[in-house]
């Protein structure tokens, strides 16, 4: 190795380990130079990732995350980001998040406010990783990640495709990144509750294979994680499957199951009220309850 190779690699190494990661809170115009006059090279969202190399003035000399695969260096000005350094900055970042989620729930929300919250949420796990904050963090940059790819899926034909293999999915390794580093927690059991959907069928088609997999997906989530707060929604959606085949079965000609089958749904929706009677898949749980009783069909054009 020549001599100016070992000290060109050896700047490399130390600008690397002197270089800060932050976050923008606000969208940031990146110039060429430390001059707002300069030419302008990009925009940055809020939430993308900076890495600063240096500073001049109210500048920052940074290589900035236009996208998950574009990145750029200039100057930015010297404001709205969050580094690792900054006091409170978990909390910081987790209310920039909080915003930009209510922000996207609104009729006329600012667009891209979904992404802008999910990139958010996550740097508060990336920077704090010890922070009371990180593992709810995490689990909500998951969740809008998903939430965001199944409305894309669920528009596309293969959605209605009976068997979930012949469908593409969401992907998983963001919500079973949750599960892996915050196990035991609530958060894990949000996101294996979630996991479910992708093994969901798209159409039923009025035949009894779909229902009765999906019940058992849902009955075996509840069993394995008696403490999820999601075990009264995966009990429900057990037994909102057994209600339909309760008509299935009889289009299937096996009026022995339908019977089993309304047995089945009795048991889940008592079981549902029995847990938390105020919440509102206990109400939810009563209605069902009422219409099974009342032998009024819950799935299918059957009418009385």
């Amino acid at each position: 190795m020549t001599r100016r190779l070992f000290f060109s690699l050896l700047l490399l190494v130390t600008s690397a380990h002197a270089a800060e990661r932050g976050a923008l809170l606000r969208v940031a115009n990146i110039y060429l130079s430390p001059d707002a006059t300069s030419a302008k090279l990009g925009e940055i969202e809020r939430g993308r990732e900076v890495v600063v190399f240096d500073s001049s003035r109210e500048w920052l000399h940074v290589e900035a995350s236009l996208t998950e695969e574009k990145s750029l260096t200039g100057w930015i000005l010297d404001k709205g980001v969050v580094r690792a350094s900054t006091p409170n900055g978990d909390r910081i970042l987790y209310g920039a998040a909080i915003d930009s989620e209510d922000e996207a729930s609104r009729r006329r929300g600012r667009k891209g406010a979904a992404q802008d919250a999910m990139r958010l949420y996550y740097r508060v796990y990336d920077y704090f990783p010890t922070s009371p904050l990180a593992g709810e963090s995490l689990y909500r940059s998951a969740d809008i990640r998903w939430q965001i790819e199944k409305a894309d899926v669920s528009a596309r034909p293969s959605s209605r495709e009976r068997e979930a293999f012949l469908r593409e999915g969401m992907e998983e390794k963001y919500f079973k990144e949750v599960m892996k580093k915050f196990p035991g927690t609530k958060w894990a059991d949000l996101a294996a509750f979630h996991l479910i959907d992708n093994k969901l069928c798209g159409d039923w088609q009025a035949a009894s294979k779909c229902p009765l997999k999906e019940a058992e997906l849902y009955e075996k989530y509840a069993s394995e994680r008696p403490q999820s707060p999601a075990n009264s929604e995966a009990l429900y959606g057990a037994a909102v499957r057994w209600a339909a085949l309760i008509e299935i079965f009889k289009t299937e000609e096996q009026p022995k199951k339908s019977e089993e089958a309304k047995a089945r749904a009795i048991a889940l929706t008592q079981r549902i009220s029995g847990q938390n009677s105020q919440s509102d898949w206990s109400a939810r749980a009563q209605s069902l309850l009422f219409l099974v009783q009342q032998g009024i069909p819950t799935y299918g054009n059957a009418q009385q």
